[in-house]
């Protein structure tokens, strides 16, 4: 089940209060000034500083890959 736009609108990082981007796919919201995903679990994103997870060089290439192939746009604008 995707995130309602609603919720996507007001959704910041909780670290640099910056826009994520969503990738329904993969059950994520990425930022990628911080390299850091935060995970969805049961359809609830885990915005939590301590629980996100920092990704190496190659998967920012990747989710930068996936977000631009897909035309992802971020939950705002800065």
């Amino acid at each position: 089940m995707a995130l309602a736009p609603q919720l996507l609108e007001i959704l910041a990082c909780p670290e640099d209060k910056g826009p994520l981007y969503y990738l329904e796919a993969e059950n994520l919201l990425y930022n990628p000034r911080l390299t850091r995903r935060y995970e969805i679990e049961n359809d609830i994103p885990v915005m939590l500083i301590d629980e996100a997870s920092t990704v190496d060089a190659t998967e920012h290439d990747r989710l930068m890959g996936v977000i631009t192939e897909s035309g992802i746009t971020p939950t705002f604008d800065a």
